[in-house]
C-alpha cells in the first residue's frame, strides 16, 4: 500500500505544474491533499482534479480560495466524515475521513500560527479538539492514517535553523510538547521516522532566500499512524525531483495492512 501526502498551496497551482502527472506515474492506494485553496465547483471543468482510478472527494472551506482538503481513494469508502465536529475545522474544510472496515485514512491541515497571536490560540484550542477527536478514533478500533500538514517542526532535528526558530509558530515549546503527548502517551507514532531517521529531511522551504536550492527547510507533513501499523512501514520517501508546491510530497509504503 502506498499513501501519498501533499499540501498543494493551491491545487491548481500544482496541476499547472505537473502534479497530476506525477501522481498517475505513481499508482498510489491514497492520496490526501490539503490546502486546495479552491471550492469543488471551480475544479468540475477539468478532469484532471479527478484522476482516472480514484474514488475523490472534497472538502472546501466556507471562505473562498483558502485552505481546504481532499482524498483520492483506489477503494471506495464504506463511510466518508467530511466534519470533525469543530467548528474551525468544518468551516476551514480542514478534515476528510475515508472509513474501510478496518482501517480510516484521513487528510488533515492543521492551522498555521505564523499570522499572529490571534491565530496561534485557533492553532492551540485546534490541537486540543484535535487530540480528543483522534482518542475517540483510537478506541473504535480502527487503524488510522492521518496525513497532512501538522504546521510543526517536532525535533530539533526536523528543521535547518532550530535555534533561531525557538519562538516562532511552527517550532514553540507548547506545540512540540502536543507532539511529544501523541507520539508518547497518546501511543501514535510517526510512520516516516519509523524508517528514517537521518537529517535534513524537510517537506516545507520558504519562498525567501533560496531557502530550497539550499535546503533550509521544515518537516511538517507526516503521516500518523496507530501502533498497530507501525512495523508495516516498509519505506518513506520526500518527492523533491520535480516542485510542485512549497510543500513536498511525502510518500510512504505499509505491507500488510489490513483494508
Amino acid at each position: 500500500m502506498k499513501v501519498i501526502s501533499f499540501n498543494a498551496n493551491g491545487i491548481r497551482s500544482a496541476a499547472k505544474k505537473g502534479f497530476y502527472e506525477w501522481m498517475s506515474a505513481q499508482q498510489a492506494d491514497f492520496v490526501c491533499v490539503q490546502e486546495t485553496k479552491a471550492q469543488e465547483d471551480q475544479l468540475q471543468h477539468d478532469n484532471c482534479f479527478y484522476p482516472p482510478g480514484y474514488y475523490c472527494e472534497y472538502v472546501d472551506a466556507i471562505k473562498k480560495g483558502y485552505s481546504g482538503v481532499a482524498l483520492y481513494a483506489k477503494t471506495k469508502p464504506q463511510q466518508i466524515i467530511r466534519q470533525m465536529g469543530y467548528q474551525i475545522s468544518d468551516d476551514e474544510g480542514r478534515y476528510i475521513q475515508f472509513d474501510y472496515p478496518h482501517l480510516s485514512v484521513i487528510s488533515l491541515y492543521l492551522p498555521s500560527g505564523t499570522s499572529g497571536d490571534e491565530r496561534q490560540v485557533v492553532k492551540y484550542d485546534f490541537l486540543k479538539h484535535f487530540a480528543l477527536h483522534l482518542n475517540q478514533l483510537k478506541q473504535a478500533g480502527r487503524e488510522l492514517i492521518i496525513c497532512g500538514d501538522y504546521n510543526i517542526a517536532h525535533h530539533p532535528i526536523d528543521l535547518k535553523n532550530w535555534r533561531a526558530n525557538q519562538k516562532n509558530s511552527g517550532f514553540l515549546p507548547d506545540e512540540r510538547a502536543w507532539l511529544d503527548h501523541l507520539f508518547g502517551e497518546m501511543g501514535f507514532v510517526d510512520a516516516f521516522r519509523k524508517v528514517n531517521q537521518e537529517p535534513e529531511q524537510y517537506t516545507w522551504w520558504s519562498n525567501r532566500g533560496r531557502a530550497w536550492d539550499k535546503n533550509v527547510g521544515w518537516r511538517i507533513d507526516y503521516q500518523v499512524i496507530t501502533p498497530g501499523l507501525a512495523d508495516k512501514v516498509i519505506a518513506a520517501a520526500i518527492e523533491k525531483e520535480q516542485r510542485f508546491s512549497d510543500h513536498a510530497p511525502l510518500i510512504i509504503e505499509y505491507e500488510g495492512v489490513p483494508v
